[in-house]
């Protein structure tokens, strides 16, 4: 790789962390704002959801316009909207006090929206940046990132809350804003490349198109196996975090380092992988999502019965082990799947669909615990075993990644 990118990856690096604080910073927080606000569990998760919901609506819309007019352009303005909105959310929980859940979620929806324009097209940049087989390693680093910011949120959202609940909050602003501006100062795309290759609206939409009815069945699977990887994940740390509360008495920083260790395991696993699938790409691709995807159906159905606290967190880290083989094989198969001038919107429409699992889990798992959890865990462990099998059956990386990059010696 250039050394004159090693800046840019960096930077492209730090949008996946901060992003991820978006959730995972408030998880263990979770049960403290609810005591707080005088809410039940299901309401709590909407803190998540409706960051997520809004997000996955934006990124495709970014992916479009990103496509027409560069990364940089719609990730700058966003981190900004992501930072504000962060602020917004701490301010009304001084303001309002009791009285402030509905103002959060105000402030979490305009949070969501700036979120939609950042992950997927860092992920979309530095795959423009990469042609070599050196992009899955590249593309490890942006899960790693995002996973070690999964590692340290928990920690770093139950530390500042001891301050008050509503602190982590204020993170998100602090965090966001300056990255924004080292973004658009520092962060080196060629515009200009991208404008001569700029297509009349109704080719790009043709080629899209195109895409899709030739690669419908390996994305439609891609795009499932993100969405369950993450939904599991989410919705179990959420779950997980109101048992370490209620039945094991445990405070919020204590819940913060348990919570910590199946998120690092993931993002240990996503960085090793990364690095491994430059030399062996298309081979080790299917390997990682298959055996990744079987990994969390059995770690949802190990932590089911579960009683004692060790054994969550083994089943926890069986899960988290699987989903860091998982994404960081997906995302250089989705990345894979379009030429760059609609690599933006393929990227995002999978940001999309990652998104919406991040915010359906928290409130559905919360409905296990009112009312029965075998039913959920092994539904969803069945139907990633299945999506599994579907993989093996009807994704051929070799097909779709192109013979180029396969071969590639960096």
């Amino acid at each position: 790789m250039d050394k004159k990118l090693y800046l840019t990856i960096f930077l492209l690096c730090l949008v996946p962390f901060i992003m991820v604080l978006g959730n995972s910073m408030l998880i263990p927080v979770l049960p403290s704002i609810q005591k707080e606000l005088h809410i039940n569990v299901v309401r709590v998760g909407l803190l998540i959801t409706v960051f997520s919901i809004p997000a996955g609506i934006v990124i495709p819309f970014a992916g479009v316009i990103s496509d027409r007019i560069g990364r940089k352009k719609v990730m700058f303005p966003a981190l900004l909207v992501y930072g504000i909105g962060g602020i917004l959310a701490g301010v009304f929980a001084i303001m309002f006090k009791e009285k402030s859940f509905p103002w959060i979620i105000a402030a979490r929806i305009i949070q969501g929206i700036g979120a939609g324009g950042t992950y997927q097209l860092s992920m979309a940049l530095a795959s423009d940046l990469i042609q070599s087989n050196e992009r899955s390693q590249i593309l490890g680093f942006l899960e790693a990132s995002n996973g070690l910011g999964k590692v340290i949120s928990p920690l770093a959202g139950a530390a500042i809350a001891l301050i008050a609940w509503y602190m982590p909050f204020f993170v998100y602003g602090i965090l966001a804003i300056p990255i924004a501006f080292l973004i658009l100062f520092f962060v080196k795309e060629n515009t200009d490349k991208l404008k001569e290759n700029v297509q009349p609206l109704p080719e790009y939409l043709k080629n899209l198109l195109k895409i899709f009815k030739e690669k419908w069945v390996a994305l439609l699977i891609s795009f499932l196996a993100g969405f369950m990887v993450l939904f599991s994940l989410f919705g179990l740390l959420s779950f997980f975090s109101d048992i370490l509360e209620k039945e094991f008495k445990m405070e919020v920083f204590q819940r913060g380092w348990v919570l910590a260790i199946p998120v690092l395991v993931m993002a240990v696993v996503a960085f090793v992988l990364g690095t491994v699938m430059q030399n062996q790409l298309a081979k080790i691709l299917k390997i990682a999502v298959v055996g990744g995807l079987i990994l969390v159906g059995c770690g949802l159905a190990l932590f089911c019965p579960c009683k004692k606290t060790l054994w969550f967190v083994v089943t926890a880290t069986i899960l988290g082990l699987g989903t860091g083989a998982v994404l960081p094989a997906l995302n250089t198969l989705i990345t894979s799947t379009a030429p760059k001038t609609e690599r933006g919107l393929i990227t995002c429409l999978y940001g999309t669909v990652r998104f919406f699992g991040v915010a359906v889990g928290p409130p559905l798992f919360g409905f296990a615990e009112k009312l029965s959890k075998p039913p959920i865990f092994f539904t969803t462990a069945a139907i990633c075993v299945a999506i599994a099998i579907l993989f093996v059956i009807f994704v051929k990386p070799e097909q779709i990644i192109p013979k180029d990059i396969q071969n590639s010696q960096g």
